[in-house]
């Protein structure tokens, strides 16, 4: 039988061996938004056949329309996280996380006995949702006996829809999104009509959930690439090389913009014209060179080489003439020298970065680092910082800031390993409302690599990059059946945390500043910082729920 069928928040994370805390609060939602929450239940099954039973789920409400529900599964994690000293971690052994939300289909799934299984609910509400409270009935049914009697089991829980909409998100927001990762999953050839098919179905979700600026592989990223080893082509830009004179083909480039446009995203920021943690070597770039295709560009180039310079100087003015043929403004692209420089490659970068300047000027050059004297030398006029290295940022009021976390950021601050709570995943919103930060980005949108990409893995067996980075890190989507998107617990409740933010702007448009501040750090101890904030989940699901109720008074 189905024992304890409880009402769990989106922020629970409910294990096979642990029994969830039930939630018996409040559920409001604005238009425009997301109310995702779980109906959690016991499966009592003492062996046998009985062992083997079907269960389906149904959910019924006036608001069906704007309804959807996925099971939530268990994936594997060897390596869950390294740094466990601020203790806010559910837990930190090897095992078994919940994370993938997969597909329910109408005939029944499997669910483990003797266990906690759990559903998710989302209700993504629309500018046509009707206003007021609606019931959501969810009754869940399982087969007691092999294709015979079911037993059902229903709650209703009632859900207010306040009739006032978000607003359009201002926050620019990245994940870092790798074609040859679905390439290479799926076994088709890049930029094959299969392939755009498959990165078309990515792209979308990513859009849903409010990524609105997107890796453009001009050249095939070099990201996270063992020195010597390459990833495999998706470069969108053809190069002609003949008898020393270059010449581009566009097409497939004006393909993405286009298919990107219609999705939903807004900027783009193209792939980085020189490798990561150093600036030495330039990125892998495939050319059909007086009749042969091979690589002309790559580990063995010197970044600063005479060749090199001669290549960025006939490509860069051709691609900014291409970009501007396709309508894009300076604002809506953004340019990446190296990822993650340390102070002691300041020279490096900057000779690298004198090399584009003069063909990129107006487009605004950013790229991740920690160390604030590249800024203060002007070295990188638009740093993305990492989130616990924003400190002299912060205090130096640092205009149009834009922040960062992955691998590193394990202590104090926000972060969305699979270990972690889901309430230091959402509260990111608050804090990027608070210092009213203009960007996000993290790496790892759909990185189905090991680490440094020497193999491709199963995301759905391996979820720690081969054991080299902490579940949750690597990537946000599961690639699922058929090609489609499978989401995630860490994306929906990361776009919980982006729709608070946007919520906040909201409250202080109809009232102030100082009035939504107030309603964020009234009741703490410490003011909220990136470092200091309140770490159970109730501070979130009833902040959101006062600044809604604000909202319908004044809506």
């Amino acid at each position: 039988m189905i024992d304890h069928l409880l009402i769990v928040s989106g922020l629970e994370k409910v294990f096979l061996d642990e029994r969830p805390a039930e939630y018996s609060g409040k559920f409001s939602m604005l238009r425009k938004d997301q109310l995702s929450f779980q109906v959690a239940f016991y499966m009592n099954t003492p062996g046998g056949d009985k062992a083997w039973r079907n269960v389906r789920v149904k959910v019924s409400s006036p608001l069906e329309k704007w309804l959807n529900v996925t099971q939530v599964k268990s994936v594997p994690s060897q390596y869950p996280v390294a740094n466990t000293a601020d203790g806010n971690f559910l837990r930190t052994a090897p095992g078994l996380y919940p994370d993938l939300l997969a597909p329910l289909p109408e005939e029944g799934v499997r669910m483990a006995p003797q266990c906690w299984n759990a559903v998710w609910i989302q209700l993504l509400s629309d500018e046509t949702t009707p206003a007021g409270e609606f019931p959501v009935t969810v009754t869940v049914s399982a087969e007691t006996t092999y294709g015979g009697q079911w037993e059902e089991h229903s709650v209703t829980v009632p859900v207010e829809v306040i009739g006032a909409s978000l607003p359009e998100q201002k926050l620019i927001h990245t994940e870092w999104f790798y074609c040859d990762c679905i390439a290479d999953y799926y076994h088709v050839t890049p930029w094959s009509e299969e392939h755009w098919k498959l990165v078309e179905g990515q792209i979308r979700t990513a859009a849903k959930y409010g990524v609105n600026m997107l890796l453009t592989p001009i050249f095939t990223p070099a990201l996270d690439t063992a020195v010597g080893h390459e990833r495999t082509t998706v470069q969108l830009v053809d190069v002609t090389r003949e008898n020393g004179k270059y010449s581009f083909g566009f097409e497939k480039l004006e393909r993405w913009v286009k298919l990107c446009l219609s999705c939903g995203i807004k900027y783009f920021e193209m792939a980085h014209l020189y490798t990561q943690w150093g600036a030495k070597h330039c990125p892998k770039i495939m050319a059909m060179d007086n009749g042969q295709y091979r690589r002309i560009f790559g580990w063995e180039s010197d970044a600063v080489s005479p060749e090199y310079r001669e290549f960025l100087a006939a490509f860069l003015p051709a691609l900014t003439a291409e970009l501007d043929r396709l309508g894009l403004s300076k604002d809506q692209v953004r340019f990446h020298v190296s990822d993650e420089p340390g102070a002691d490659i300041l020279e490096q970068y900057d000779a690298c970065k004198k090399q584009i300047a003069e063909y990129l000027r107006g487009y605004p050059l950013m790229d991740a680092l920690s160390d604030y004297s590249f800024f203060q030398q002007g070295v990188c006029e638009h740093p993305v910082v990492a989130l616990n290295h924003v400190t002299p940022f912060l205090e130096n009021n640092v205009e149009d800031l834009w922040v960062y976390y992955c691998v590193g950021q394990n202590y104090q601050v926000s972060n969305r390993f699979m270990c972690m709570p889901s309430a230091r995943n959402r509260i990111l919103g608050a804090q990027l409302y608070k210092y009213r930060v203009k960007g996000f980005l993290q790496w790892g949108f759909n990185f189905y690599n090991s680490q440094l990409s020497l193999r491709h893995i199963d995301p759905f067996a391996v979820t720690d990059a081969d054991c080299g980075l902490p579940s949750g890190d690597p990537f946000l989507v599961y690639p699922g059946d058929n090609g489609e998107p499978w989401d995630s617990i860490r994306l929906r409740v990361f776009y919980d945390g982006l729709n608070d933010q946007r919520a906040l702007e909201l409250l202080e448009s109809l009232t102030s500043r100082e009035f939504v501040l107030e309603l964020l750090e009234g009741g703490l101890s410490k003011e909220l910082t990136f470092f200091e904030y309140p770490t159970e989940a109730a501070y979130l699901l009833n902040l959101r729920n006062r600044v809604n109720e604000e909202i319908r008074k004044r809506a």
